[in-house]
């Protein structure tokens, strides 16, 4: 499944056209790997987006072409989630 189709489905971000917009901005990678939108996600592979002043990392646990909102999070789990200081941001 695409990346920026997960992150929808998945509910980590609400529209694809916003996930794709993040990817293609450099702030999503996958495997320790800068992705793109059109990456190839599949189970086990762990995925760390940039939100403004947090890091959040996850890892794929199943993919749904669509789930209900309270199944969503069922579809990855949180493995860190970390404030950036604004220092770090720039770098």
């Amino acid at each position: 499944m695409r990346l920026d189709k997960y992150l929808k489905v998945s509910r980590i971000i609400k529209r694809r056209t916003v996930a794709k917009e993040v990817a293609d901005k450099g702030r999503i990678k996958v495997n320790g790997i800068l992705a793109k939108s059109s990456t190839n996600l599949k189970s086990g592979d762990e995925v760390e987006v940039r939100f403004g002043n947090k890091l959040l990392t996850v890892r794929v646990l199943e993919m749904k072409d669509s789930t209900k909102k309270e199944d969503a999070d069922k579809m990855y789990e949180i493995i860190s989630e970390t404030r950036i200081a604004n220092h770090e941001q720039e770098a």
